[in-house]
Formats: C-alpha cells, sequence, structure tokens
C-alpha cells in the first residue's frame, strides 16, 4: 500500500521540490543510521508526508546537511532531519515488517516472508520505545487480514482498519493537536487503502485473490463510484489539514493532497484507457 502519497513535482516551484527531495533524503539517510541497508530498502515517498506535517506543526529545527547515495554517487544531495525524521524511521520500520507478515498470510509471497524475517530484529528495536504503536499496528492489520479471509465486502470497514493504523502514527503526543493528526491519519489511511484495492482490482481478478471492489465492479458507474468514495476521503484530509498552524511547509503539503495523490490514478486510468482502445 505504498507508492501514492507523492508531490506532483511539475506543480512544484523549484525550491518547493529542493525542499522535499531533502527530508526525502534525510529519511533515507536516518533508516540507515538507524537500520543499515536494510533500513533503506523499506524507503518510501509516503513517510515524507508525516515528516513535513510534524516538523511544521511542531516547530522542529532541521539539521541540514548533504550525503552521497548509492542511487546517486557522484553528487551529493541536501538533507534535512529532524526528530520526526527518526520518528518516522521507527514507523516505517515497525509498519513495512508487519505489511510483509500480512501480505505473506495473504498470498504466500517467499519474498515478503524472507524480507519479514530480516526486519524482525529491526522491528523489535524499533518497537522498544513504540511497543503501543506496534502492538495497535499487528492487530489492525490481524483484523484486516480476518476481514479479507471472510470476504468482507464492506470497504468502510475494512479500510477504516488501515485508517486506523495511520490515524496512530500520525500521533505522535497526546496534545492539542492528537485528535486532528489522528483524524487526519485515519482519513488518509482510508484513503490509501481504497485506492491500493481498486489500482489492483484486475491483477486481483486475473489471479483470483480478496478485493473488497470487486462484488460493485459491474456497476455502470463504477469508476465514478471509487473516485467519489477517494474524494470524499481527501476532502476530510484536506479540511482538517487546513485547520493546522503550518506555515514553512504548507505549500508542498497542498501539493500532496490536492494533486499528488491523484498522480498514480492518473497514471492507471491512461493505461487501463489505452489498454481497452488495443
Amino acid at each position: 500500500m505504498f507508492g501514492y502519497v507523492i508531490v506532483n513535482q511539475s506543480e512544484l516551484k523549484f525550491k518547493e521540490y529542493e525542499r522535499y527531495r531533502a527530508y526525502y533524503c534525510g529519511f533515507c539517510r536516518e533508516l540507515k543510521r538507524r537500520y543499515g541497508r536494510l533500513g533503506q530498502l523499506t524507503l518510501s515517498y509516503d513517510m515524507t508526508l508525516l515528516i513535513l506535517l510534524l516538523a511544521d506543526l511542531y516547530d522542529a529545527e532541521d539539521t541540514l546537511s548533504s550525503s552521497n547515495c548509492i542511487a546517486h554517487p557522484l553528487e551529493k544531495h541536501p538533507t534535512r532531519i529532524n526528530p520526526y525524521t527518526t520518528y518516522a524511521a521507527d514507523m516505517n520500520i515497525i509498519l513495512s515488517y508487519y505489511s510483509c507478515v500480512d501480505d505473506w498470510n495473504d498470498e504466500k509471497k517467499l519474498h515478503k516472508l524472507a524480507l519479514a524475517k530480516l526486519l524482525s530484529g529491526s522491528e523489535k528495536k524499533a518497537a522498544v520505545d513504540y511497543g503501543k504503536k506496534a502492538a495497535l499496528v499487528k492487530d489492525r492489520l490481524d483484523r484486516m487480514h480476518e476481514a479479507e479471509a471472510s470476504g468482507e465486502t464492506d470497504i468502510d470497514k475494512v479500510s477504516g482498519y488501515f485508517g486506523d493504523i495511520m490515524a496512530e502514527l500520525f500521533a505522535v503526543n497526546e496534545d492539542e493537536w492528537e485528535i486532528p493528526l489522528r483524524r487526519f491519519g485515519f482519513y488518509l489511511g482510508k484513503f490509501i487503502y481504497i485506492m491500493d484495492a481498486w489500482d489492483d482490482l484486475e491483477k486481483d481478478l486475473k489471479k483470483g485473490c480478496y478485493n473488497p471492489l470487486a462484488p460493485c465492479r459491474e456497476r455502470p458507474d463504477f469508476e465514478e463510484y471509487c473516485r467519489s468514495i477517494m474524494t470524499m476521503m481527501l476532502a476530510k484530509c484536506c479540511e482538517i489539514f487546513e485547520t493546522l498552524p503550518c506555515i514553512e511547509n504548507a505549500d508542498i503539503i497542498r501539493n500532496i493532497l490536492y494533486s499528488g495523490v491523484w498522480t498514480r490514478y492518473n497514471s492507471v486510468q491512461e493505461k487501463r484507457k489505452e489498454s481497452k482502445e488495443e
């Protein structure tokens, strides 16, 4: 369920994209520092939103630096690292580990089982400080697996489990921002789950795998139905975000919420359109 929460680079100003990349590269660097090369294997753009939002909301002081990496060995890239980068790295390891376990349970993907075993030590390290959050992630993924195994058709219920996970990840402190951050994470999590189900529908149908959208695929308004649900989830996220006192990263976050998250959707739509024409 990774790869949906990204920026629309073409609509960002150069300085905004450089700032976004610096947070992302800082995230990559922190994963390596805390969990080695294995930690970097779990890298995705999705958690960069978490860092952007928390760093801005809590006025975190960024440590600016630059570094080389495997992807860019000849050129140093700017990095931004703050306490929420470290927090996001720990959350990413926990979520990646249990997601691999869930993928193994669902589809018996051997490479996911192997990665889960490799990540188990890192997950235990991350869970030392965040045992409650790790337990919730495991519980909700277990419930999600049970719902999928039973053929649950209520997508609101199933997506709500992943919504709970994201709510827990965004609620970093027990303070005045906890409730809005939980609500933001909840609706974002539901969007990610539904988008993933929509994206994987054709593949799941061919493989005979569970997909909560399968029962309604014959609806004449299926595409409009799916997009309307996802739009409602994002509308909630945007509504909540606009109540938060974010300034420095606000335009980047708006780019993600209003445009970036639809990048994958538009790409898949275009491919499906071309496939039908052929």
